[in-house]
């Protein structure tokens, strides 16, 4: 199916797992290590899912592609490009071996992610080695089949906390006839207003970044609804690399010798007084401050704002996520008690509970 390397190495996998059961030896569950630096340090034997790869399916004609976990991401992307597909979450890689499983694991979108969804939302089906030492399928490979549907999606953003992902079905989407990005001068507070308004009415906005000085976006879709936005909202002509380099962290910005925080917020938040410098993305919704502010100080603003906040900058302190409250953690406790019964995976990875 356009892999180099097509292999099935779900039985070995299997077998680790079951032998970590049997010696209660924590797994560390990683791929190609590209987002080493979120959640805490975790300590265990490696579990290496890079064997365990290849494109199981793809029928482009069903929008439908199924890859195994070691996959390397680029790879899935140019079997999509070949067949002028994408997936539209736009999933940050962090360097050339990112791995699907990975991306899956980490539920990190890029900046179409307001207009088009989340990792989560592109996920039908997935196999996972769960701790009873059992490879299960869950969901499908078509939307209309749901079961197990909501479980495979809960596998998005768990970080390995609950099982090995060795194969993951997802939806993918053509890719837009036309895109042009552009960027207009205006400063941050005038650029959450105009996003708002703009947000109200049909244009083809699929990113929106703001740097500080400049408001940049992209226009995605047909020829003529793409040139009539642009005429619209005039507004110079912006290289398209700037939304990959953003969605990498290769801007200036990330470069500044500070703690990296990433601020999740309503869509509809103003401009948060918070020292550092910030970087606004996904129209408002996410926002990047570089900043050595106390963690509680960031964390009690963006709290009051209706979000939350995550330190990308790993060591700086003891619950890069947001801490959870009692109500939740017990939440996650028990789903964890269901999957991962003696808690082999990943553990402490998400929270020192977990």
């Amino acid at each position: 199916m356009g892999s180099e390397l097509d292999i099935d190495n779900s039985g070995a996998l299997l077998e680790q797992v079951n032998h970590a059961l049997h010696s209660a030896t924590a797994l560390r569950i990683q791929g190609s290590n590209s987002k080493v630096f979120l959640g805490r340090i975790t300590a265990g034997e490696v579990l290496d899912t890079r064997s365990h790869r290849g494109i199981v399916s793809y029928d482009p004609t069903e929008l439908v592609i199924t890859a195994r976990c070691g996959t390397p991401l680029s790879e899935l992307a140019s079997v999509l490009d070949d067949a002028q597909q994408m997936l539209p979450c736009e999933p940050p890689a962090f360097n050339d071996e990112a791995t699907v499983g990975g991306m899956i694991a980490c539920g990190l979108s890029g900046p179409r992610r307001p207009w088009s969804g989340s990792v989560r939302d592109f996920v039908l089906g997935t196999r996972v080695i769960t701790g009873h030492g059992k490879h299960l399928r869950f969901g499908g490979e078509v939307m209309k089949n749901v079961a197990g549907y909501d479980l495979s999606r809960l596998m998005a953003g768990s970080f390995g906390a609950l099982g090995v992902i060795t194969e993951v079905s997802l939806k993918v989407l053509p890719k837009p006839r036309q895109c042009l990005s552009i960027s207009l001068e205006m400063d941050a507070e005038r650029a959450l207003m105009r996003l708002a308004e703009w947000g109200q009415q049909p244009l083809p906005i699929s990113a929106a970044c703001h740097d500080g000085a400049l408001l940049h976006l992209r226009l995605e879709g047909g020829e003529g609804s793409v040139a009539a936005a642009h005429d619209r909202l005039g507004g110079e002509r912006l290289g398209a690399s700037y939304w990959q380099d953003l969605n990498e962290q290769r801007l200036s910005f990330f470069d500044e010798d500070l703690p990296l925080w990433r601020l999740s917020l309503p869509h509809d938040t103003p401009c948060l007084s918070l020292p550092g410098t910030q970087l606004i993305d996904w129209g408002g919704a996410q926002r990047w401050l570089k900043s050595d502010a106390e963690a509680s100080l960031i964390r009690s603003v963006v709290k009051a704002a209706g979000g939350h906040a995550t330190c990308y900058s790993q060591g700086l302190v003891d619950s890069p996520f947001q801490p959870l409250p009692d109500a939740l953690m017990r939440y996650h406790r028990n789903v964890k008690q269901q999957l991962d019964p003696r808690g082999i995976f990943n553990p402490g990875r998400l929270y020192a509970e977990l």
